[in-house]
């Protein structure tokens, strides 16, 4: 089906796009035929990968399939692409000769080896008296870039993709939607009006010779393979993936080489000719205008939800047009969003400290068992693209007061690169949250885990998944539909993909009742909500302060500056866990409060000019038994758990009354020790979360501690030497001078207490002697033996504390942030 690109022209009364064929490089118009399907917040969609031929069921159309694959016809020879040519004999080899050239790495070998000359001399290697030094040192520097050009011809080679064979791609997606289909029986789904758009903006990249850059959103190892089996069914240019060296194992390795990956290492560290190979790689694709994507978030998120933005990549993409030699590159950020991943079992695993296993073959293969499961269907959602170059500018004037220029090399400083990315970073972050569908099992997984009680009757769970539906789309969200399926059909749907592992049924019961069996990962569905409702869960746990001490409405009243304060709080110490609105503190708080009084969940005290001065709840809402209300602090709590368990972990971290060393302590093991204690704390009934204890949201915890210079943490130049951290000397709380046991008080207990004003409130926990005595000596004990006998292994190099003392003083920089809610 090559041929021309139609262009679509609205018809009818409705809003909605029209129905659309997508084959290939066309795009062709249908007659309107299910307009009533479509809900009145649902963009039409169009499922582009379906069920494939079975052999078994129907061999000679599965035979078919096989031959129009193999033979190129119609859309699958995939010739009249949207993009740059990738697909020709020699492609690898003009790729790695042009990257080879680039100016910035030939300097750098240049650089590498004079700065290697100059050892050597300094070394007596090289003698200055003697007669024939200058011709010695040319020929010893000409050795030394020649090695160097060798190792970078190799790396060059290793790390880029080769997709220089269509017969190689065609199978590639004939073979990888055969496999995702099996797995994901409901196929892919996409807005047809995103795809228009995508493809228009793809017709003028191409023509300006731009690459777009897919920014996605990582769950999955799924997620690469449905972006470019939608890329090739769409008809655009294959993307070239960034993917971890990880996966570069053998066979699996090749495979994904060919079909788009690009292998980069985990860590550079000091490697700068490595570093700047990948830099001479990038502009090489960003020059030439070919695709390029890579994951925001670098890693999969284990949580369900988005992780903060890592800047690695991104930084080489910013260095390519700050510097002048990409022109300019078009933003696509990327919502991907499964009924089921297939990885969250092992996800759990992780979480929980178990150590994740090196990928390999064997357990690639294995992993085709899940391909018999059906896992529902995967959503993905583009939003609208936008040109960097742009964005910079309007950065540039927004920081620096400086009009639109061409010129933007006064952006290249290390302060504004910095605020650039994290800027950008975030930016992509809540464009993908603003295009992203929720499924259904994602709302009955919210569902569940923020009721009260052990199950909920089928009737009840169709009412709360029914108000939680229409409060995403009040939001501002999607909501992932099904044509004019029953919610009761809906729901049965996730119930079957979830499986009985998750949740489960209880027998012989009037009512079909449903209970959470593995809340632990049923969480990593309940996470993918969190976003929409992160300003109304830290309103209503900042209420929580009074709200828990019941009585009646007045007891339970809170004044405004002092839920400000506590807002304030939570928002600073949970902004590298969630993405706030933009507006402010001021402008969010107001909106959040006036949002809760119209749903009739609180009520509004105002002074005579309209302020508001204190805020309780509202009577509708205790008659009906809190659930709204509770239906926020459920969603936060775990998050609060999580970090006041880290806090309360850095008691532990508290050095004996006859220590010698300087504090430091492994990192890693201190995090396991927190992990120790919040399993030991769970099962005490001293923490309600279990999965508090998970280890991606205490590494975050610990993040924002040492952003909050509550911890000092240094790595060291010499990789065999672990991390290492301590307690800044100002938050170390103090020792009783006789039994040397932790004394509840300090900077760092002030702090611990914070926080759990906003917990849940549970057994012991109306006790406060409870966590300053009992909790605080099992923290202790397990604090203790991170130290050792002597302790003195915990003392820094000179070098590691000057580094540490450059450290301190950027990071001192960086601080005074506002909160980002």
């Amino acid at each position: 089906m090559a041929g021309k690109r139609s262009s679509p022209t609205p018809s009818g009364n409705s809003g909605h796009a029209p129905d659309l064929e997508l084959l290939g490089d066309t795009i062709t118009l249908q007659p309107r035929g299910f307009e009533q399907d479509t809900p009145e917040d649902g963009d039409k969609e169009q499922n582009l990968v379906e069920h494939m031929a079975r052999f078994r069921a129907s061999p000679l159309e599965f035979l078919r399939e096989v031959s129009l694959h193999v033979s190129g016809s119609g859309w699958r020879a995939y010739d009249n692409f949207i993009g740059q040519p990738i697909f020709y004999p020699g492609f690898s080899e003009n790729m790695i000769t042009n990257v080879l050239s680039t100016p910035i790495l030939q300097k750098k070998i240049t650089e590498l080896a004079e700065k290697r000359i100059q050892v050597e001399e300094s070394l007596g290697a090289l003698n200055k008296d003697n007669k024939r030094y200058t011709e010695k040192r040319m020929q010893r520097k000409n050795v030394l870039e020649q090695g160097m050009q060798e190792l970078s011809e190799k790396l060059v080679g290793d790390m880029i993709c080769k997709m220089e064979g269509k017969p190689f791609i065609r199978g590639a997606y004939y073979m990888a939607t055969q496999l995702l289909t099996r797995a994901y029986n409901q196929g892919i789904h996409v807005s047809s009006e995103e795809v228009l758009r995508l493809r228009k903006v793809a017709e003028r990249a191409e023509k300006d010779k731009q690459s777009i850059i897919f920014l996605p959103c990582h769950r999955s190892h799924v997620d690469y393979v449905s972006l470019q089996i939608i890329c090739y069914r769409l008809g655009l240019a294959l993307p070239t993936v960034v993917a971890g060296d990880n996966l570069n194992f053998p066979v699996v390795g090749s495979f994904l080489q060919h079909a788009g990956a690009m292998w980069i290492r985990r860590s550079f560290g000091n490697d700068v000719l490595y570093t700047t190979i990948v830099q001479s790689y990038i502009d090489t694709l960003l020059q030439g205008g070919f695709n390029f994507e890579c994951f925001i978030e670098g890693g999969r998120s284990r949580t369900g939800k988005l992780l903060p933005p890592k800047f690695g990549i991104l930084n080489f993409i910013l260095d390519s047009i700050l510097s002048g030699r990409v022109e300019d590159m078009i933003i696509c950020p990327v919502s991907t969003q499964y009924d089921k991943v297939i990885e969250t079992e092992g996800y759990v695993g992780e979480l929980l400290g178990i150590p994740k296993k090196k990928e390999n073959l064997t357990d690639f293969l294995s992993a085709s068992s899940v391909l018999s499961l059906k896992l529902g269907r995967v959503d993905v959602r583009f939003h609208e693209p936008w040109s960097l170059r742009q964005f910079i500018q309007e950065q540039k004037t927004r920081m620096i007061g400086v009009p639109k220029s061409p010129d933007l090399t006064s952006m290249d400083t290390p302060t504004i690169r910095h605020k650039l990315l994290r800027t950008m970073g975030y930016k992509v972050l809540s464009d993908i949250n603003a295009v992203s569908v929720v499924m259904p099992t994602a709302l009955i997984g919210t569902v569940l885990l923020t009721l009260r009680g052990r199950g909920v009757g089928m009737s009840e769970l169709i009412r709360r998944v029914e108000w939680l539906s229409d409060r995403v789309r009040a939001k501002g969200g999607r909501v992932a539909h099904f044509g004019n399926s029953p919610i009761a059909v809906v729901i049965q749907r996730g119930l079957d993909v979830l499986g009985k592992e998750l949740v489960s049924l209880v027998e012989g019961l009037p009512e079909p009742t449903y209970f959470a069996v593995d809340r632990f990962q049923l969480s990593f569905y309940r996470n993918m909500t969190i976003h929409l409702f992160i300003s109304e869960a830290l309103v209503s746990a900042s209420m929580y302060i009074k709200i828990k001490r019941g009585g009646g409405p007045a007891n339970q009243r809170i004044l405004y500056e002092e839920l400000r304060t506590q807002v304030l709080f939570l928002s600073q110490i949970f902004r590298g866990e969630f993405i706030y609105p933009t507006e402010g503190l001021a402008v969010n708080l107001d909106n959040t409060l006036r949002g809760l009084e119209a749903d009739k969940i609180v009520d509004l005290e105002r002074d005579n000019d309209g302020e508001i001065t204190a805020i309780g709840l509202a009577d509708a809402e205790r008659r009906a038994g809190r659930e709204n209300y509770d239906f926020y602090c459920f969603l936060i709590w775990p998050f609060v758990e999580s970090f006041w368990l880290g806090a309360v972990a850095l008691m532990g971290l508290t050095p004996a009354l006859d220590y010698q060393g300087d504090g430091w302590l492994d990192v890693k093991k201190c995090q396991d020790s927190s992990q120790l204690l919040g399993k030991t704390l769970y099962h005490q009934g001293d923490l309600s979360y279990f999965e508090a204890v998970n280890k991606e949201t205490l590494k975050n915890a610990w993040t924002r501690f040492e952003e909050e210079g509550i911890l000092q943490i240094i790595k060291s130049r010499d990789d065999k030497i672990p991390p290492m951290a301590r307690l800044a000397p100002e938050w170390t709380p103090a020792r009783d001078a006789e039994s040397g046991h932790l004394m509840p008080e300090g900077r760092l207990w002030n702090f611990i207490e914070s926080i759990a004003q906003s917990r849940r409130e549970g057994k012991n926990r109306r006790d406060g002697a409870t966590v300053s005595t009992r909790v605080l000596r099992l923290t202790d004990t397990i604090g203790r033996k991170l130290f050792g006998k002597g302790g003195l292994e915990g003392v820094l190099s000179e070098e590691d504390g000057l580094l540490l003392k450059k450290k301190l003083r950027r990071r001192r920089k960086l601080q005074g942030t506002s909160a980002l809610m």
